[in-house]
């Protein structure tokens, strides 16, 4: 695209030249090369459009694939919260099954040792302790204590039973912990990874999309450029073949909206704060805070406040399809459909929008085309 900028410059140059020598014909070709340069540049503007609503669209789209995504996470970090707690327990019921095992193999080998003095001395070892009895009370007491030994070893038995069914009720709580972890984590762990991947490709998408925007955006530009080189071209063109009366000033139909000096010239300049260069649609009038602002010539107030760039801003209407911007005001005096005189304040000189300090940016329009100001001051 610099080249078809270099080309129309190139373009310009050379109708110049033509119309030092051959007049309209030039004149002519200079019209037709503007006109295509704003054609193609339309038709990039057509362009930028349809992607800023593909941007849009896919925009909205990553913002529900956003919610939807967090709530994953969401739900990921309460699977997690299960997780942990689910590991706390086999954690526990671990630390537990190691207690209750050392117990079941210290009653084993309780059990074991008396199955074998039973299996040693035999059941004749009871009777034996029996007859043994010197009188009846000894009898008796011998009795009671036989009750006790063989109680004591029905007790031993059946604690280690159930001793040995809490390991293996242990065991098989374990298994089933391990199996919910397993299936939580690969479920909360898909259904994040998932929603993440569709995120990013979205992003990836709208990236490019803008990506490309911003590439048809360029090209607009510099298609509007060659356009407005041509046009001042021509303006200059015109004012050559005109009379020295007709370039020195103004008409005088419109007053100075500040007195302060010009910090920035209308046309073509380096922009002060992106740097690049950029038609620049009126004069900026140097001024301090609060200073106010006068309308340029009598009219109705057509807009007043913010607009993106331009600040705190009023429009006039002066009828005939002349309209005065005032643009960057710390504050405004005036509303919408207000009739206002020449020299009345419509505003206070401020820096609000893009701007680098205190100025009133004028700009003079013809049928909504910014024309230089000059021309009516």
């Amino acid at each position: 695209m610099k080249a078809v900028y270099r080309k129309s410059l190139a373009a310009v140059s050379l109708g110049l030249l033509l119309w030092g020598q051959g007049g309209p014909l030039a004149h002519a070709s200079l019209e037709d090369d503007k006109a295509s340069y704003e054609q193609q540049a339309e038709e990039k503007r057509q362009q930028s459009d349809q992607l800023a609503i593909e941007i849009e669209s896919i925009s909205e789209q990553k913002r529900l694939l956003d919610e939807q995504a967090d709530a994953a996470i969401a739900e990921h970090r309460a699977r997690k919260a299960e997780l942990d707690d689910t590991l706390a327990r086999i954690r526990e019921n671990g630390a537990r099954l190691l207690e209750v095992r050392a117990d079941y193999d210290r009653k084993s080998e309780q059990l074991g040792k008396r199955v074998r003095d039973i299996y040693i001395n035999g059941q004749i070892s009871y009777l034996d302790v029996l007859f043994g009895a010197k009188d009846f009370g000894d009898l008796m007491t011998r009795m009671d204590l036989l009750k006790r030994v063989i109680k004591q070893d029905f007790d031993l038995v059946q604690k280690v039973i159930e001793e040995k069914s809490e390991i293996e009720r242990t065991q098989l709580s374990l298994e089933k912990d391990r199996e919910k972890q397993d299936e939580q984590e690969k479920r909360a762990r898909l259904a994040r990874q998932d929603m993440e991947d569709k995120v990013a490709k979205r992003q990836l998408i709208i990236d490019r999309l803008k990506n490309d925007k911003a590439t048809i955006d360029a090209q607009y530009d510099e298609f509007m450029a060659a356009s407005k080189h041509i046009e001042e071209m021509l303006r200059q063109s015109s004012y050559a073949s005109a009379t020295p009366a007709m370039v020195s000033g103004g008409s005088g139909a419109m007053i100075w909206p500040i007195a302060g000096p010009i910090t920035s010239e209308f046309g073509w300049r380096v922009h002060p704060i992106s740097g690049t260069q950029k038609f620049h649609s009126g004069l900026d009038i140097g001024g301090d805070y609060g200073m106010p602002i006068a309308a340029a010539q009598s009219g109705t107030v057509e807009y007043a406040g913010w607009i993106s760039g331009y600040g705190n801003t009023v429009i006039l209407n002066h009828g005939g399809g002349i309209t005065t911007l005032y643009g960057h005001n710390e504050s405004l005096a005036v509303g919408v459909g207000q009739t206002v005189s020449q020299g009345e304040t419509i505003a206070y000189c401020g820096s609000t929008g893009n701007s680098t300090g205190p100025h009133c940016h004028f700009e003079v329009r013809q049928g909504g085309e910014p024309v230089s100001p000059y021309s009516y001051l």
